[in-house]
């Protein structure tokens, strides 16, 4: 028995942001002093260091659970299959339903429960319910999907990732340039097929590194309500390149694949060359020192990190055909990874 993703759904915003966008920003660093560089120069460091050219944000009054129901409506229709026959619905998410910059965190009901009402489900036995995992969180709903379908309490689950990070953005941040908008859905169906999700891995790291990622104050030091997301960026990058890849093998290893079969590594679009060196030093672990081609599709340069929702919108371009030169087929084995707030780190190998 295995879980298989049956149907993909996405929510693009429609607003795009190019980097000139931040060009009239006063930057300070985390000591809260003026960065004293020209804005052009910083942006252009910003971009060499990122990839990021453009990101996405929701637009007033569109919130999470929004553009999650957005996203699942597609999943839906893609899978055929009757919304009532749905088991469960998780959500990932990190800040709730957002309808502004600057509006409250708004976290009950759950996020899950307002996609399930606006997908019109009356059925009393689909259970909704959110994830607050950082980063990660799609992957760990789809894990959580893929064990209420192991132990026979569910048939189909609707695995959301959704998130405004734009409403919790500090202006005189540069590390908050990284961050976008968005929301994508797979709905997963129980088979007895070979197909599917074959293991998975998690971890959690929250002694030292409990404050790489956090709710807080502005870098100029003003009080906000609610709090800005704020991140360590170096210390982010440090702790991905020395955990994440020994995650990730041991993970691959667990799922019994030949690494040679390994066609796609569909990882948490964070930053364009921490994601490189992450994915660079997993093969090294097997002696391979040059990536096979087209091993890693890539959607941050033109979409940012919009945390959540970053595998399962890339994954859909993927199986749209919306990214040249990736394509799945039936029978191919792929890796997702993701590493974020907690700090958590998860892993699962599949095959379609």
């Amino acid at each position: 028995m295995r879980s298989k993703i049956i149907g993909t759904g996405a929510y693009i915003p429609e607003l795009i942001i190019d980097n000139d966008y931040f060009l009239g920003h006063t930057f300070y660093g985390p000591d809260k002093k003026k960065i004293v560089q020209p804005q052009e120069t910083i942006i252009r460091k910003f971009k060499e260091i990122t990839g990021i050219s453009q990101r996405r944000y929701a637009a007033a009054g569109i919130t999470s659970s929004d553009m999650g129901s957005m996203a699942a409506e597609e999943a839906i229709e893609k899978a055929q299959i009757d919304r009532e026959d749905i088991d469960l619905i998780v959500v990932a998410h990190n800040y709730g339903d957002m309808s502004h910059n600057g509006a409250p965190r708004d976290m009950v009901p759950s996020v899950a429960s307002r996609v399930k009402h606006k997908l019109g489900i009356k059925n009393p036995n689909c259970i909704a319910y959110d994830v607050i995992f950082g980063c990660p969180g799609w992957l760990h709903a789809l894990i959580q999907a893929d064990l209420y379908i192991q132990t026979g309490r569910a048939v189909n689950c609707l695995v959301i990732g959704s998130e405004t990070l734009s409403r919790v953005l500090d202006p005189n941040d540069r590390d908050s340039l990284i961050f976008s908008d968005g929301a994508g859905a797979t709905l997963v169906q129980k088979t007895a097929g070979d197909n599917g999700l074959f293991n998975s891995a998690t971890i959690t790291h929250s002694f030292d590194e409990i404050d790489y990622i956090v709710s807080a104050e502005g870098v100029a030091g003003e009080v906000t309500d609610p709090q800005f997301i704020r991140m360590k960026g170096r210390k982010v990058y440090e702790y991905a390149l020395k955990h994440v890849p020994q995650a990730m093998k041991d993970c691959f290893d667990s799922s019994g694949q030949d690494i040679k079969d390994l066609k796609m590594i569909f990882i948490h679009q964070a930053n364009e060359k921490m994601d490189e060196a992450i994915v660079k030093r997993f093969f090294e672990l097997y002696g391979i020192s040059e990536l096979p081609d087209h091993i890693m599709p890539m959607n941050i340069g033109s979409m940012g990190n919009s945390s959540v929702a970053t595998i399962p919108t890339l994954l859909n371009q993927v199986l749209e055909g919306e990214l040249p030169g990736y394509s799945l087929g039936q029978g191919d084995i792929i890796l997702f990874a993701s590493v974020g707030a907690g700090m958590n780190i998860n892993a699962a190998t599949y095959k379609f």
